[in-house]
């Protein structure tokens, strides 16, 4: 029997910042280490199932070169002896989306692609887990795309994800930069979904105000202001959202 990396997963794009990013969930400990790839100003691709990560590179550096996400989906496609055991989705950088499905896939598989989003899953409850990440992203389109991606896969996760249950859970987001805006991982815990939420809330509060005051490329690179450097220097417990250790 073939082991496959069961997963449902979200790539999307925001039309008003350029931002690229990918949501996934599985019942496989570190999801986060293997299917999402970004790269900022190129796009976002989930390879799943039966994992092929040189997929996603491969389409990232097409992209790069200019081609449009459904033909280099096509091109890694064409050449991968083993595609009808992935699954894969990816978005580029003008919002053009594009997914696989291979036959061999575990059931119940599927995918929904619209401008700027592309939605994948496999051993599934049912394509209520698609439909339902589907509508949570077009309902929120006023956040920004971190929120946009966490909401729709709580919303396919509520609507039964993965049959097999739960493990792993991940978002990761590029903005400008060749480093991540927000990189999140929950690599083994029993409700993964939940518990990237978690972590993303204390994130936005802790992570993202260290983040803005990185270097940039192409701009001087300054200090932080003082206020987050005394949040940073205090225990994770007295920060804003807490988290971390009593000390």
């Amino acid at each position: 029997m073939t082991l496959h990396l069961n997963t449902f997963s979200i790539v999307g794009r925001c039309s008003r910042s350029g931002m690229l990013g990918v949501a996934v969930s599985t019942a496989v400990p570190a999801v986060g280490a293997l299917c999402p790839h970004v790269k900022a100003g190129v796009g976002a691709v989930s390879t799943q199932s039966w994992v092929n990560p040189y997929l996603a590179i491969e389409a990232l550096g097409l992209m790069e070169r200019g081609v449009a996400a459904p033909d280099a989906l096509d091109r890694v496609m064409a050449s991968d002896e083993g595609a009808e055991l992935r699954q894969i989705g990816m978005v580029d950088v003008m919002g053009r989306s594009a997914s696989w499905s291979g036959q061999d896939c575990t059931s119940w598989y599927g995918h929904i692609t619209a401008m700027d989003v592309a939605i994948q899953g496999n051993m599934l409850v049912g394509e209520a887990t698609l439909t339902a990440m589907a509508g949570a992203f077009q309902d929120s389109a006023a956040e920004d795309l971190a929120e946009r991606l966490l909401l729709a896969l709580e919303a396919g996760n509520a609507a039964g994800g993965d049959k097999r249950g739960k493990q792993s859970a991940a978002l990761c987001v590029h903005h400008t930069e060749d480093y991540p805006w927000l990189d999140l991982r929950v690599d083994e815990h029993p409700q993964p979904v939940a518990e990237l939420r978690r972590i993303a809330t204390i994130a936005r509060l802790q992570l993202l105000p260290f983040v803005e005051g990185m270097p940039k490329r192409g701009k001087p690179a300054g200090g932080l202001p003082d206020s987050v450097s005394e949040m940073l220097l205090a225990p994770p417990p007295r920060r804003p959202g807490g988290g971390g250790s009593a000390p």
